[in-house]
């Protein structure tokens, strides 16, 4: 009896966790996901890994490029899609990119950081009824796409800054 006392005890903590992860706001979601593109922004450059055609760059282990071409990436983490575009002729200063994602009006989140060496961006915008948001990043002429749960907004942003970040030009 006690055995089965335990194994309820923890089925319904295991639920209450899930439930309470479930239960993130959409503008908790996005005021974390700005913090965490600043955050991630204004961290050192990452160490590069990875060797495309045209540049070095930093890759998560869980990522993998299943296209290239001469300034973008097609890159994969399970079944979700990263589209890299890099623009060798931007600074990481170049704003290029941070106007061209700002003429869209109906974003949740654009927020923008700079530094003496580099400016970068991030946006949200909804992408449909299932809590799915398309999240770009951008460093310079370097900007990274997805589209990312609500739950996982936040740590994809992070590896999308990582990566931006990390293209020297």
């Amino acid at each position: 009896m006690k055995k089965r006392g335990i194994g309820f005890t923890l089925a319904f903590f295991t639920l209450m966790l899930t439930g309470c992860s479930m239960l993130l706001s959409e503008e908790d979601a996005i005021a974390d996901t700005r913090e965490t593109a600043e955050t991630s922004f204004n961290q050192n450059e990452m160490e590069t890994n990875h060797e495309a055609d045209s540049f070095p760059l930093y890759l998560p282990e869980s990522m993998k490029v299943s296209e290239e071409s001469q300034s973008n990436l097609i890159l994969k983490e399970g079944e979700q899609t990263f589209i890299l575009f890099y623009n060798p002729k931007e600074e990481r200063t170049s704003k290029l990119n941070y106007e061209a994602a700002s003429e869209k009006d109906e974003h949740l989140l654009l927020e923008s950081f700079e530094n003496e060496e580099r400016f970068g961006y991030v946006r949200v915008l909804p992408a449909n009824e299932e809590e799915e948001y398309e999240l770009q990043v951008g460093v310079g002429g370097v900007k990274v796409t997805t589209f990312s749960k609500k739950d996982s907004i936040k740590k994809d942003t992070e590896k999308m800054m990582k990566i931006a970040n990390s293209i020297a030009y």
